[in-house]
């Protein structure tokens, strides 16, 4: 395969053309107007595709016979540790800005008032530090876990109970 010249863009030898480079020779003129086929019709838009019609959404009637336990528990335990999250963070952020726009202040001075000048000053801060009232948040957060754990596994199997009398909840499916 050693040839002399192995440049294929080369005007000497075969007649070899890259197919990629510069325009082409020969290519059609672009008609410069629409031809009478297509013309636009009073109303409608010229070009556009009529959407497909749409199909019935169709319906399915289920029933909800029995709530799995398990997932229940899982599922509720789960949530109920967000919420506990949620508690511990709010009571931190609620703390520190009753903190820092003076309300323990004001609220030391007005029992200060009210108790009068022969008594020693009144600390808010001692009877509710941060630390206190992150501890107090987490033994509610602990409490509200096991609740409501607890409570969504027995509202599951009530409900497996009560629905083989009554046979469930009827609930209706569209395909949209």
């Amino acid at each position: 395969m050693s040839s002399g010249n192995s440049n294929p863009r080369s005007t000497t030898g075969s007649a070899v053309r890259s197919s990629g480079g510069g325009p082409r020779i020969n290519a059609p003129a672009r008609p410069t107007q629409r031809p009478a086929s297509s013309a636009p019709r009073p109303g409608n838009r010229p070009g556009l595709v009529k959407p497909a019609p749409k199909a019935k959404a169709r319906k399915a009637r289920l029933l909800i016979s029995k709530i799995d336990p398990w997932s229940v528990l899982k599922m509720a335990f789960l949530l109920s540790v967000a919420l506990g999250i949620v508690t511990v963070v709010a009571a931190i952020v609620i703390w520190t800005v009753l903190d820092l726009t003076g309300i323990f202040d004001r609220v030391n001075q007005l029992l200060g008032e009210i108790a009068g000048s022969e008594g020693e000053g009144f600390d808010l801060r001692q009877f509710a530090s941060l630390g206190q009232v992150v501890s107090f948040a987490t033994i509610i957060a602990v409490v509200n876990v096991v609740l409501l754990t607890a409570l969504a596994m027995l509202a599951a199997v009530l409900y497996n109970i009560s629905s083989t009398l009554v046979g469930g909840i009827g609930v209706t499916l569209t395909d949209d």
